[in-house]
């Protein structure tokens, strides 16, 4: 089939290099416009950009889809489909109608679970131990179009949602090539969603990173790892924040007050709700991620406290 691709983050590079492998041909990438970067701020290309310059392949980057310079050149590459990945914009229905099977849109869930930007830093988050990624039809409302194929991923005790999300974005991008296989053979058939099991997953933002020491040690865990690697789990310490690495619950433990700092021989705990957890890695603001034990002598931490 003649494909456009829409996506923009570095998730996209295992889909549009699974795309390239395949038999299929690809005629143009759609992503988000170049915008500042790093700490220059210097304007770049997003990672799909980038890597559909490097291969000489056309990259449309509209402010809003319902430009009508967009939708005009869309029509002008006559896709037959656009399959999907983290793009970041909505698209509205007069551009799905321009492919003839529309736009396909691989989702890190398996829905009708967590529809929204973060299904990977929810399913975390609230402890899920399955989850998985859905080839849908995309249409106006959010994540609800009828679903192509799924398939499930363990979450594993230490997963962060970076290690997570790795991984689906390698094993998202074979089943979307199945499904684009399969639409063009006519065997694809996609089924509606259901309607029980719904669940939202909107952005994760710096708000939802702090820390909440008076929550269960599990919980505190949970919220790191989803957190990681961005937006970055932080907490207050002496008045600034402080970025946190995933921490460890320390069962049998001491007795560590919420919040409270422990500096031991070998490990930093910090109180929870229940058991304490053991810090990993921290970056205190204006510094380099560092050990917390060399973070804690450095600072000369004694009884305190995070915030």
């Amino acid at each position: 089939m003649r494909l456009v691709f829409a996506g923009t983050p570095a998730v996209t590079i295992p889909a549009l290099d699974a795309i390239a492998a395949s038999g299929h041909d690809l005629v143009a990438v759609v992503t988000r416009p170049d915008a500042p970067a790093g700490r220059g701020r210097r304007v770049v290309r997003s990672p799909a950009g980038a890597w559909a310059d490097e291969r000489g392949i056309e990259v449309l980057t509209p402010a809003r889809p319902r430009e009508p310079e967009f939708q005009a050149r869309l029509r002008e590459l006559e896709p037959d489909c656009v399959p999907v990945v983290a793009y970041g914009a909505l698209v509205p229905k007069d551009a799905l109608g321009i492919p003839t099977h529309g736009w396909i849109n691989l989702h890190f869930s398996l829905l009708p679970a967590w529809r929204g930007a973060a299904p990977v830093q929810h399913a975390v988050l609230h402890g899920d131990t399955v989850t998985g990624a859905s080839v849908f039809q995309l249409e106006e409302g959010m994540d609800t179009g009828p679903v192509y194929g799924t398939l499930t991923e363990e979450i594993k005790p230490t997963d962060t949602s970076g290690d997570l999300l790795e991984r689906l974005a390698v094993s998202g991008a074979g089943l979307l090539v199945a499904v684009l296989d399969g639409i063009e053979s006519g065997a694809a058939r996609a089924e509606p969603q259901p309607a029980d099991g719904v669940s939202l997953a909107p952005k994760i933002t710096v708000e939802d990173a702090e820390v909440r020491w008076h929550e269960p040690a599990f919980a505190v865990d949970r919220r790191v790892r989803a957190c990681a690697p961005a937006p970055g789990a932080w907490t207050t310490f002496r008045g600034e924040r402080m970025k946190l690495g995933p921490v460890r619950p320390v069962r049998y433990g001491p007795e560590v007050p919420p919040g409270q700092l422990l500096v031991e021989k070998e490990r930093v705990l910090v109180g929870s709700a229940t058991d304490p957890v053991a810090l990993g890695e921290v970056r205190p603001a204006g510094k380099k991620a560092m050990s917390a034990l060399d973070w804690a002598r450095g600072a000369r931490v004694s009884s305190e406290s995070f915030a």
